[in-house]
């Protein structure tokens, strides 16, 4: 049975006890404030269980974490581009007539069937999880997001795949296949100038910056030009060797939102790496 679920590593261990934590707090705050309509989304939802690379144990996902939060979210929008994990979603969610799950591109999705749901003059309020492990998300996902005032997000900045694929030493070589994924994800081509400095190094390409600058530059993008009020540095999350594999950012509208998360990010921040 185990090759039909997921293997995950620590590190992804890490963020679903984060995005509970933070999970268990949004529904408590939204809950006792009566007039809201609180929903849960997660983008990139899998089946529901995956398997511990570390103790071969059996890991709630994200939405079977969330679906145990007290007091529970109204409603849950799931989607998965995979049909067989969708299915899988659905057997394991159907005694739960609030879970609504979508086969589908969430970046499609997510524009027709999920945030017209969620709109901030409706009093509905959201936690979604955009959460790709790579390249896979559109900018115009995270900017609607931002632009709606009524989700929040935590979101995988995946630096691992942008180093691998795109964020080379000569930026000239990268497949324009590779850079199409890059603008798709940040929304243009501005990456370049946040990626490189125009100083050329002795083999005569522009120097690339250091990951958390880049990371930086995101965040910075999350608030000028999504529109985020509130973006908390990222944490970063690290494999066996330290490398960071990618950074979990947090964009909000609320001061509370991000408070509570500082403090989740620290308590979690040594928890990394292992």
């Amino acid at each position: 049975m185990t090759e039909h679920f997921d293997e995950i590593v620590y590190w992804s261990e890490v963020k679903l006890d984060i995005v509970q934590d933070y999970a268990v707090a949004y529904s408590r705050i939204l809950a006792n404030q009566k007039r809201f309509h609180h929903v849960y989304i997660d983008a990139f939802a899998g089946r529901g269980l995956h398997i511990s690379r570390s103790s071969g144990d059996f890991i709630p996902g994200s939405p079977l974490n969330a679906l145990n939060v007290l007091p529970p979210f109204c409603e849950f929008f799931l989607i998965d581009l995979d049909s067989q994990k969708a299915d899988a979603l659905r057997q394991s969610t159907k005694e739960f007539p609030s879970v609504h799950v979508f086969e589908g591109d969430c970046n499609s999705v997510m524009h027709s069937e999920v945030f017209p749901k969620v709109r901030h003059e409706d009093y509905r309020r959201g936690l979604c999880l955009p959460d790709p492990y790579g390249l896979h998300l559109d900018w115009t996902v995270i900017r609607t997001a931002g632009q709606m005032k009524s989700i929040e997000i935590f979101l995988n900045f995946p630096v691992m795949d942008m180093n691998r694929n795109v964020l080379w030493r000569d930026p000239d070589a990268v497949s324009p296949d590779q850079i199409e994924r890059m603008n798709a994800f940040w929304g243009d081509n501005s990456w370049r100038q946040a990626a490189y400095t125009t100083e050329l190094n002795l083999f005569g390409y522009e120097e690339k910056r250091a990951n958390d600058e880049i990371a930086a530059a995101f965040r910075t993008r999350l608030k000028e030009v999504a529109g985020f009020a509130y973006v908390p540095d990222p944490i970063p999350m690290r494999n066996s060797i330290g490398a960071v594999v990618y950074y979990l950012f947090f964009a909000s509208p609320n001061r509370t939102g991000s408070r509570i998360v500082k403090y989740i990010f620290d308590k979690y921040r040594e928890r990394g790496a292992r």
